[in-house]
């Protein structure tokens, strides 16, 4: 009976501690489920529905998601979130490499320094980052136009043209994010041996070849890391085209994103269904590339 009422209190106890570890996590699953899988589940039930947030809502099927697919004004914003995604992610993460592997030397000198200042473009606000940038770009009087003038060539309106404007706009998001992407690089690169490197030099291996054949190599899964994150950040902009080409995305929506377009059709035409409709094939888009990023993180993984 000792033993039983022992095993008992035993078994009272590990519930106990059972219990009071669900208790110590349970905040950050409750705010999760209240500010991330309640507003998902929310907005799918909303894109099946014509609601312009003070009417009642009326079920339509998938008629906000046939209206969306035919709707050119999407296909405008998808390619030019995509063409801008292409302008900033990829110069932007070689060149935060290049950062890296130069703050990374032995022989450079006050590298607290160089490492805060990389850095401090991504906590500077981005209402401050669109003022200089505009006045960068102006067409009359921006300073780059002002450059190109001394050697011959015609001012630029950056806001007149798409190409030009996702130019502008890309360069805002490498300005903002390199330096961020090349401090995660610096973590990586400061876990490689030294001895390769040395290895590398008695060998007769320039800076050039070891970059190439040692770095890039040796933090291959944190570049793939920063390339998923740049794919999700990139394709959910918003903040830079809205400061760039303001509402609508320019005279010939140039500067129109998916994100910069489902606000629009929610807070500006009230159309919160078609805008829910909107952000779940936003939501879509972005699942695939992840999978994709998956597939070849394994490809790559399996390849070594």
């Amino acid at each position: 009976m000792a033993h039983q009422k022992k095993s008992r209190g035993q078994l009272s106890q590990r519930t106990k501690d059972h219990i009071s570890g669900y208790l110590y996590i349970s905040p950050f699953f409750i705010l999760f489920g209240v500010f991330g899988v309640f507003p998902l589940i929310y907005t799918a039930f909303i894109s099946f529905h014509d609601w312009n947030i003070l009417g009642g809502k009326e079920f339509i099927g998938i008629d906000n998601y046939a209206v969306l697919f035919s709707d050119p004004v999407f296909w405008i914003s998808i390619r030019n979130t995509f063409s801008i995604w292409i302008l900033s992610t990829l110069p932007q993460l070689f060149l935060a490499l290049v950062l890296a592997f130069i703050l990374n030397q032995a022989f450079l000198k006050g590298k607290e320094f160089f490492r805060l200042s990389i850095f401090l473009p991504n906590i500077t606000s981005i209402v401050a980052v669109a003022i200089i940038f505009s006045s960068i770009f102006g067409e009359q009087y921006g300073i780059l136009n002002y450059l190109l003038s001394l050697i011959g060539i015609e001012p630029i309106n950056w806001k007149g043209s798409t190409l030009a404007t996702h130019l502008a706009i890309a360069s805002m998001v490498m300005w903002r994010w390199t330096g961020y992407n090349a401090i995660i690089y610096l973590a990586a690169l400061q876990s490689i041996s030294k001895d390769l490197y040395e290895a590398a030099t008695i060998d007769g291996a320039s800076k050039t070849q070891q970059f190439f054949h040692i770095t890039i190599p040796m933090i291959r899964p944190m570049i793939i890391f920063t390339v998923i994150l740049s794919t999700i950040g990139g394709l959910q902009i918003f903040a830079e085209p809205l400061m760039f080409s303001g509402l609508g995305g320019g005279a010939m929506e140039q500067g129109l994103t998916i994100t910069l377009y489902l606000y629009e059709e929610a807070f500006v035409r009230d159309s919160f269904g078609y805008a829910s409709s909107i952000a779940w094939v936003l939501f879509l888009i972005i699942v695939l590339f992840s999978l994709f990023n998956l597939f070849l993180t394994n490809r790559i993984k399996s390849a070594d």
